[in-house]
């Protein structure tokens, strides 16, 4: 029974441990900026690692009063593919600090 207790000091420090590195992670990723674009570059969006949207550039030729829905659409899916890249590196960092078991909230 005695060595059960330093096995369960051992795990709660590699956990701690585990924690403060997923806290630098995401301290980390959130001064990061991923970037999606949409219609061949005419739109794009920056957004950082803790899902923040920093920039939109839309180019003038693609302004059209006429089709504002396409606008519309294209900076969606700018933002969405930008969103998509910030998760997908957020997601691979997250597995090699945690081994790719999944914690909830993380």
């Amino acid at each position: 029974m005695k060595g059960m207790g330093g096995g369960l000091q051992q795990m709660m420090r590699q956990a701690n441990q585990m924690q403060n590195k997923i806290k630098k992670l995401q301290e980390e990723l959130a001064l990061r900026e991923f970037e999606g674009t949409s219609g061949g570059g005419a739109v794009a969006c920056k957004v950082t690692g803790d899902n923040k949207v920093m920039a939109i550039e839309i180019k003038p030729e693609v302004v059209n009063a006429d089709d504002l829905e396409m606008l519309q659409e294209m900076i969606i899916a700018a933002t969405n593919e930008a969103l998509k890249a910030a998760k997908e590196i957020s997601d691979q960092e997250m597995s090699k600090i945690t081994g790719g078991v999944g914690f909830p909230g993380l």
